[in-house]
């Protein structure tokens, strides 16, 4: 498994280069971007593509060549593979085979965007790719934005701005988001602002959805206790929970007190505890 430059290719390990070029075949998720890669470090070897559509039909093929006595090397097309990306199904195989599989560790998006963003939380969760339809990935976000840690996304340039304006509207939208963009290339670009002002700032210029993603959101600020809250805030939620899931009353609530909407849902579920 070895890990392989984000952008910039003198990212490449020399363990990494020692073991491509010792590899007897190449896995790669597009073999036309490690093309480049061997290219750059003139090494000539074996590739055969292994991507998400045909990971299940190519591990028996894989799993034959290392029977055969043969290395095989397994790469995405940047980074550390079966991170958000193909492999975990020929790495589960391999060692249910008895083979042994040898991390090299070395470029991850994840690492290099947290290094560079400054969140001060203690605890991150790293969710990946959020679901692309809009309610998955609203009840995704209603469910880990509750939780009191940092959370990490990967995100492509044609759903970026759908899940800037989803955190928006799910979140807290005082929570700090972290935009780490085409990170070690040319344009590298690491941003941090409000969520609340991550929509204008993705529509104010074309060229800030263009690219890859690693999205940030801080941890949510510590939550006040239950009986701080205003009578008032008590009083609004139970007659909007008389009418709506937790959820959609802790909403409505934060909009209409400007109190915590997480701190709002964690006492509108305690409430209808109690209620029931």
């Amino acid at each position: 498994m070895v890990a392989t430059p984000l952008g910039n290719l003198g990212d490449l390990t020399a363990r990494a280069r020692d073991t491509l070029a010792q590899a007897d075949l190449i896995a790669a998720e597009d073999t036309r971007v490690t093309a480049v890669l061997l290219a750059h470090c003139g090494i000539v070897a074996r590739v055969t593509a292994l991507h998400e559509h045909n990971e299940q039909q190519k591990t028996p093929a894989l799993l034959a060549e290392l029977a055969a006595g043969r290395r095989v090397v397994l790469v995405s097309d940047a980074g550390t593979p079966a991170v958000s990306d193909p492999g975990a199904r020929l790495v589960r195989a391999a060692r249910a085979a008895g083979y042994r599989v040898i991390p090299i560790p070395g470029p991850s998006a994840l690492t290099a965007a947290l290094s560079a963003a400054g969140l001060e939380a203690g605890e991150v969760l790293f969710a990946g790719f959020l679901p692309s339809a809009a309610r998955a990935r609203r009840e995704a976000l209603e469910r880990v934005g509750r939780l009191p840690c940092a959370l990490a996304f990967y995100e492509a340039p044609h759903r970026v701005r759908a899940t800037v304006e989803a955190l928006a509207a799910t979140l807290d939208p005082l929570r700090t988001l972290v935009v780490a963009r085409e990170l070690t290339k040319i344009y590298e670009t690491i941003t941090a602002m409000p969520l609340a002002d991550a929509p204008a700032w993705f529509a104010a210029d074309a060229n800030r959805e263009r690219g890859e993603f690693v999205l940030l959101v801080d941890a949510p600020p510590a939550a006040t206790p239950a009986s701080a809250l205003p009578i008032d805030a008590d009083r609004l939620l139970d007659a909007l929970l008389a009418e709506l899931p937790p959820a959609k009353a802790a909403r409505v609530a934060a909009a209409a007190t400007g109190l915590s909407r997480d701190e709002l849902y964690a006492r509108a579920v305690a409430r209808r505890g109690e209620r029931d």
